[in-house]
């Protein structure tokens, strides 16, 4: 999934043939509808793009929804820059990001990780490992081994 069709175009490219392996989704998380639950979410580097509280609420509903067993998020941290491509993010310590997790997953583990872009800038980034955590209310939901990964 990526909010850009030429992102997408780019990962089909890279993929060739193997790409009509991969469901590909061209959507804004924040408006992302699905009736299918995942074993993993990985979310590589979108959640920081997120810097109001409606659309940081519309994702964590979206994903504790859709989510059967894992999350992973990748997200600057707070030594990371404060903008990416010219547009706002929110930097996160490992213990706000916990903190937005905390209702529904458990922090399995985070690490911080200096990623070197194209232009040898360095940019810091946390990465965190949540388990979902069983509900009273959560239907039983067969399993699949259904992977989502965020651009």
């Amino acid at each position: 999934m990526d909010i850009s069709e030429a992102a997408i175009n780019k990962a089909k490219n890279r993929l060739d043939e193997r790409s009509e392996l991969v469901k590909w989704v061209v959507c804004d998380i924040t408006g992302f509808k699905t009736d299918r639950h995942f074993d993993l979410w990985l979310d590589r580097a979108a959640f920081h793009f997120l810097t109001e509280e409606s659309q940081i609420t519309a994702y964590l509903k979206i994903a504790g929804d859709a989510i059967n067993r894992y999350m992973v998020i990748g997200t600057f941290s707070e030594n990371g820059p404060e903008k990416c491509s010219g547009l706002p993010i929110k930097q996160y310590t490992e213990n706000q990001l916990n903190s937005q997790l905390q209702k529904g997953f458990k922090k399995i583990r985070c690490i911080h990780e200096d990623h070197i872009t194209p232009f040898q800038t360095k940019q810091n980034f946390l990465f965190c490992s949540f388990k979902k955590q069983a509900s009273t209310n959560a239907l039983n939901h067969r399993y699949q081994r259904i992977v989502i990964w965020i651009l």
